[in-house]
Formats: structure tokens, sequence, C-alpha cells
């Protein structure tokens, strides 16, 4: 087995990019859909821009 290093890896996201948090919007941002969310929302960096998604609360007495 041979190892070759002058090959490159390619470099791959950190792994907090891929989880979703939750973020106080106080200026309105664009969703992934195109649509402005503001208040709480779930936001993740893909690498390059920010993600917004719009946050709808669980209410654990409506679900019962």
């Amino acid at each position: 087995m041979s190892f070759d290093r002058n090959v490159k890896t390619v470099t791959t996201q950190s792994s907090w990019t891929e989880i979703w948090h939750l973020w106080t919007v106080i200026v309105p941002r664009r969703s992934i859909n195109g649509q402005l969310v503001y208040g709480k929302v779930w936001r993740r960096h893909d690498g390059r821009d920010w993600i917004y998604k719009k946050f709808t609360e669980f209410d654990g007495e409506e679900a019962a």
C-alpha cells in the first residue's frame, strides 16, 4: 500500500455547521423558502451563509 502526500484532501464543513440552533431575529430575514422570518427561528450555517427556518413552538398539552 502506498501513500501519496501530494494529494490534497477536500475541506469538510465543521460539525457545528450541521446543527440547527434557536436564534432570536431582530431584523427580519429570508427563510429557506423565501418568506420573511422574525422572532425566534431555527438557524444554521451551511459553510457560506446562514439559513433560517420558522420556529413553531411545541405544545405538549395540545398534542395529547
